[in-house]
């Protein structure tokens, strides 16, 4: 039986960069990954890490160069090349993106693309204005179909009171259950 073609797509919550690769590298066991990374993802030096570095650490684990452009990202759904998409991290601005259907960048055109076929988008929010201005759009995506998300949770209620982040231990299972078309509950942990 073939191996499901999984869309990772990195957009710039970058304090999360480093367990998303290593959730990559996990995956790549059950599925064929393609790599997708925002602008931001693809060319920002942070205090967490090298762009190169991220960007070379995944093409190693998935086998193959990381979809970088609007271009590139534009295939995935008329090419059936993937069954799921997963955006991890998604931050504040792409939820805004994706809720308003904005593609401007490399991730927003990949999930539009996938979405083209009615696959299950799946969503690993990680954003300091969760429960503020992105609020609204964590609603809009919760109400549209073929969007499915990881469980979330406060991270630092005291110094960050409006900060919310993906339980990311909970994204294979959540894989799993949107391939089958199931939100796993609860979403708020």
């Amino acid at each position: 039986m073939a191996r499901s073609k999984l869309g990772f797509a990195l957009t710039g919550s970058f304090c999360t960069f480093r367990r998303n690769l290593d959730l990559m590298r996990e995956l790549s066991g059950e599925y064929d990954i393609i790599p997708i990374f925002s602008f931001h993802a693809a060319a920002l030096d942070t205090r967490f890490g090298k762009a190169a570095d991220f960007l070379s650490e995944a093409e190693e684990i998935c086998h193959r160069p990381v979809i970088q452009t609007i271009q590139e990202a534009e295939p995935i759904g008329p090419m059936a090349m993937t069954d799921l998409m997963l955006v991890s991290p998604c931050t504040g601005n792409t939820l805004a993106k994706l809720a308003l259907s904005v593609t401007d960048t490399p991730v927003t055109m990949a999930v539009k693309s996938h979405l083209r076929r009615q696959r299950p988008v799946i969503i690993a929010v990680s954003t300091n204005d969760a429960l503020s201005g992105s609020a609204k759009n964590i609603g809009t995506l919760l109400n549209m179909r073929h969007y499915y998300f990881v469980p979330l949770r406060q991270d630092d209620w005291q110094k960050k009171p409006t900060s919310i982040v993906a339980d990311f231990t909970r994204i294979p299972e959540t894989l799993l259950a949107a391939s089958n078309g199931v939100q796993i509950e609860p979403i708020v942990l």
